[in-house]
């Protein structure tokens, strides 16, 4: 249910930047490919920003999806109009401007991405479903637990430590930020080295909570983004 409304909302943005394409006078055909640059880009953008933890990182991988938009843009125009245009310039010729503007295309791509994240995080509440299952190594062993049964993720340098409910703990090398974005909303980051299972919490104090029977430390920068 929850993979065909999310079909349901790309097929929707489609449509509406074939819309827009079409008021800059192309033709059906061309305003439908060209479109089809914005959907895939935008999901690119939606999963790598995650992925990079520090702002200087997340304008790489902004600037690198733009890039790759314009590029991609060009190339369709190349392959649309190459059998019809004498000029060797055909494609820069004929790309509206709008379509190189970083700043249309940066405003676009965003609300594409953010548009998608607020939907799936509603159809996740709409639609809520079981745990879902993690798979990791451990000390060169493959690990199965169900997403619940982790009660909290601490970061010590070049590794961190999964911690379950039942008190088991296991080492892996994937990064914290990593770790949050694969698990979700289910858990809230409350430290550079935390990361807790909301379900697990039972108190909350000004600089501190308790998970699983384990004191765990409350950053103030995290605290304030927590609010």
């Amino acid at each position: 249910m929850k993979l065909a409304f999310r079909i349901g909302y790309w097929m929707i943005a489609l449509a509406l930047i074939t819309a827009i394409l079409l008021s800059l006078d192309y033709s059906f055909t061309q305003a439908l490919l060209i479109s089809l640059v914005f959907c895939p880009c935008a999901i690119v953008l939606e999963w790598l920003m995650p992925k990079a933890e520090q702002p200087v990182h997340k304008l790489y991988v902004f600037a690198l999806v733009l890039v790759a938009s314009v590029l991609l843009i060009l190339l369709i125009h190349r392959l649309l109009w190459s059998p019809f245009m004498k000029s060797q310039v055909w494609y820069i010729l004929d790309v509206q401007p709008v379509l190189v503007n970083p700043v249309f295309l940066g405003l676009l791509l965003s609300a594409l991405a953010l548009g998608d994240m607020g939907w799936r995080r509603w159809l996740d509440k709409r639609f809520p479903a079981d745990s879902p299952t993690i798979r990791f190594f451990s000390d060169r062993k493959m690990v199965t637990l169900a997403a619940a049964d982790i009660a909290y993720i601490e970061s010590n340098d070049t590794e961190v430590r999964l911690v379950t409910v039942a008190g088991q703990s296991y080492r892996n090398k994937t990064r914290i930020g990593q770790w949050e974005n694969i698990l979700g909303e289910d858990f809230v980051r409350i430290h550079r080295s935390y990361l807790v299972n909301r379900a697990c919490i039972s108190s909350v104090e000004a600089d501190s909570l308790v998970a699983a029977g384990t004191t765990l430390p409350i950053s103030r920068k995290y605290r304030k983004a927590n609010k």
